[in-house]
């Protein structure tokens, strides 16, 4: 099977505002009106205030925890399991165990201890399908998505991160994602589920109290990450000695443990006997000894360095507009980064009116994630087993959720996801998503709603010919139309 080739013609309008820059169209969506005004309409979401945020007045979301509460909650439950191993072990260690079958089988039967995290977990990726379904038309939530890529976390970390990557994703993500960068980027690297992820807490000044006491010293992994993947870019001018100094420069900030010596578990504190002391020197700037003010001072000059302008502006048009994004609109981006201060609503704006982002054919392949968010909302609210199936079509297509392979994230480009057994499991999702909708419409008035004018005579016959209305709708969310953003 192919990968979907593009369309030669000048996309539709429409298709280019629901596709390129949401999440796709919903049945009943008027793609006519949009036609009309396409920047309008993205733009109309941007002015709509807290757009990007889950709200904890929804009745749906009043069961998700901060991350505080997500942390101490595997903490807790870390415990419980923990105790429960030794018991099971002890039992198994008396020697009357062999003798008395009853109460060996009582502790061969004895229920888990529920894992906490997945529960949290589940709780969270319902809250973020939920609000990818509803959204018009999903600018923001491809944003939230972009950011939240760019600054990943992973749940196969640890039990912690799986608990807290929901609440990371609302707390360092959302309340910025129209914001400043440097906002962001502070958010993003003090948050507990970072400092877990990329090791921080295990990161101490050689030169401090707590290295001269321990004999332990740096881990470099979040300044390295920060540097290489959040700010500057690969081949920015950084070098090793930079890392090494902005790591020291970042020791002691952590995550409170869950004996609460630092401070309330699971917050983040900045622990002075674990900070490297003196003065430090990053991209040749001297930065004075400073606490935790010191790498604060630092994040917000890497936040505006000219070389953090450009990568930032590369990846967005990557990600908008074409795996190959066309040079102006990189230096455009780039550009209006540097004059706003990273104003992201700013920069949102600029890719809205960008010319090529209207002109350029959609051919980059939806990645998982704008997969299933695209199926869900041309077929609608399913019953039942949510948000499970979601969680199982991203993963079985390569990108579960909150699960990147690296710091780095998941590909943005196409071929990472085009690969013929790739496509063959969209397929099968397609049909599945088909079986399990609640009401199909007709197949060819749907084609309509959710295509527009860019649909292919080969994909009209295609769905024209479908031996039933299911059969239909699998071919319709499988067209190379419905495929492309």
């Amino acid at each position: 099977m192919a990968a979907p080739v593009s369309n030669p013609t000048s996309p539709d309008p429409a298709v280019v505002a629901l596709n390129r820059f949401g999440l796709g169209a919903k049945a009943g969506d008027d793609l006519g009106k949009i036609a009309a005004d396409p920047r309008g309409y993205l733009k109309a979401e941007l002015k709509q205030q807290d757009i990007a945020l889950i709200s904890p007045d929804d009745p749906r979301n009043a069961g998700l925890l901060d991350s505080t509460a997500a942390i101490q909650a595997s903490m807790a439950a870390a415990m419980e399991r923990k105790a429960a191993r030794a018991e099971k072990a002890a039992v198994a260690m008396q020697p009357t165990a062999a003798e008395e079958p009853g109460a060996q089988t009582e502790t061969k039967n004895k229920p888990a201890v529920p894992r906490v995290e997945a529960d949290i977990y589940r709780d969270e990726a319902q809250a973020r399908f939920d609000k990818a379904l509803a959204a018009t038309p999903g600018f923001v939530e491809r944003l939230v998505g972009f950011w939240s890529n760019h600054f990943c976390v992973s749940v196969a970390k640890a039990p912690v991160v799986r608990a807290s990557a929901g609440a990371f994703e609302r707390e360092a993500i959302r309340p910025f994602v129209l914001g400043r960068f440097a906002d962001m980027l502070l958010a993003v690297e003090h948050h507990p589920a970072m400092l877990f992820f990329l090791d921080n807490q295990q990161s101490i000044g050689p030169d401090s109290r707590a290295g001269k006491r321990r004999s332990r010293g740096l881990n470099e992994n979040l300044a390295r990450e920060i540097l290489e993947l959040h700010t500057l870019g690969v081949g920015s001018g950084y070098d090793q000695a930079d890392v090494t100094s902005f790591a020291g420069m970042l020791t002691g900030w952590t995550m409170a443990g869950r004996e609460g010596w630092l401070g309330e578990p699971g917050t983040f504190v900045f622990n002075a006997n674990a900070h490297q002391p003196g003065k430090a020197v990053l991209l040749g700037k001297t930065y004075p000894d400073g606490g935790m003010g010191q790498a604060k001072a630092a994040l917000n000059d890497i936040a505006r360095h000219p070389a953090t302008a450009r990568h930032i502006a590369t990846k967005l048009a990557r990600h908008f507009i074409a795996d190959d994004p066309p040079p102006a609109a990189v230096a455009r981006l780039a550009t209006v980064f540097t004059k706003t201060d990273g104003d992201l609503r700013s920069i949102a704006l600029t890719l809205i009116d960008m010319p090529e982002a209207w002109s350029t054919p959609l051919t980059k392949l939806r990645s998982p994630l704008d997969y299933v968010d695209a199926l869900r909302r041309a077929v609608g609210a399913t019953a039942g087993n949510e948000p499970q199936r979601s969680l199982r079509w991203l993963s079985v297509l390569g990108e579960p959720l909150w699960q990147p392979p690296g710091p780095n994230g998941f590909s943005d480009q196409t071929d990472a996801w085009a690969s013929a057994e790739g496509l063959k499991t969209r397929l099968d999702i397609a049909w599945q998503a088909a079986k399990q909708a609640d009401d199909i419409g007709d197949p060819n008035e749907m084609l309509a709603s959710l295509v527009g004018t860019s649909v292919s005579a080969e994909t009209r016959q295609a769905i024209s010919r479908a031996e039933s209305r299911q059969q239909g709708l699998a071919l319709l969310l499988m067209a190379p139309e419905f495929q492309r953003r």
